[in-house]
């Protein structure tokens, strides 16, 4: 388990794009009205996933699965870079990708409407895990910038769901096995957060209580899942120190987990800009991590609290 773990940690972030492959299918993640919805515009009051399901899927053969939570500040979202582009990378070498088109507090909804969105898309994505062909003890969470927020808050609030919810996929645990942080935000601390992100999210004037419980590198725990941080040194918009305190919290608890730091890229390089401006080493490495032989150097690595460069 650990290392199909630490494969599917990998292996999406670190391989080139897959080509010719697209999405089947676009899932609303609720059956009726979202919470707390204010209408039923398709694209802003109806979070829904793109899903892509690896074509060698089958009842025999189960594939990971990784729901991505693209960037945007709380304010839009980078669907292609950091969504569609990295689901067809996924997908391209058998692992399931959903993307999630999560409520934002720039559309008029703010916390918790992104939290509850990406915890009952890990719901709905295990309870689907038959049909899709998945094994629902491998289904992770990957988030960009202040999608990387939404995911580190997945990977430290979570549930083993409502067994007394009128609604079956309600009652479904929304645990990640495995979280992918990419130049993300994590704090909503003061001198730490990213300030547009923080205000979109929060407002500008936050209970103290809701920015600790919002800083995610304070709510790591034992059960806070092994977890993959990556960015480029030269980042200028999320200041280090988000990926530094999360790293520090996962080590002091115990879990599997890394930080993979490039000499350059700035932030958002995501998947398939054009021109590409993402790391010439996060290039360099895909043939290696294609075959596994870095993997595991990773985790070596980050059991003794080392950066990965």
């Amino acid at each position: 388990m650990q290392k199909l773990i630490k494969i599917a940690l990998s292996l999406g972030l670190l391989l080139g794009m897959g080509a010719g492959v697209m999405a089947q299918e676009r899932v609303n993640i609720y059956s009726g009205a979202a919470p707390g919805s204010l209408g039923s515009h398709p694209d802003i009051d109806n979070p829904f996933l793109l899903v892509f399901l690896p074509v060698s899927a089958t009842p025999d053969t189960l594939s990971s699965a990784v729901i991505i939570c693209p960037g945007g500040g709380y304010a839009a979202l980078s669907m292609d870079a950091e969504g569609t582009n990295v689901a067809r990378s996924w997908q391209s070498h058998g692992v399931a990708a959903m993307v999630l088109r999560y409520r934002l507090p720039g559309q008029d909804y703010p916390h918790p409407a992104p939290m509850l969105d990406a915890q009952r898309a890990c719901r709905l994505v295990r309870s689907r895990a038959g049909e899709w062909h998945l094994n629902p003890k491998q289904i992770g969470v990957m988030g960009f910038s202040a999608g990387g927020h939404l995911a580190s808050t997945l990977e430290t609030h979570f549930d083993a769901g409502n067994p007394a919810a009128p609604d079956p996929i309600d009652r479904v645990d929304c645990r990640p096995d495995f979280a992918v942080l990419v130049y993300p935000v994590i704090s909503m601390k003061d001198g730490i957060a990213h300030v547009g992100s923080k205000n979109n999210l929060l407002g500008p004037h936050p209970d103290p209580a809701l920015v600790e419980s919002l800083s995610n590198e304070t709510q790591v725990t034992a059960e806070t899942p092994p977890t993959l941080i990556v960015r480029a040194a030269d980042d200028k918009t999320v200041l280090p120190a988000n990926g530094d305190l999360m790293l520090a919290a996962l080590q002091k608890a115990g879990i599997p987990s890394a930080l993979q730091e490039y000499p350059s890229g700035g932030h958002g390089f995501g998947w398939g800009r054009k021109p590409d401006p993402s790391p010439p080493r996060l290039a360099r490495r895909r043939g290696a991590m294609a075959d596994g032989t870095g993997i595991d150097l990773v985790f070596r690595r980050s059991a003794r609290g080392e950066r990965v460069v």
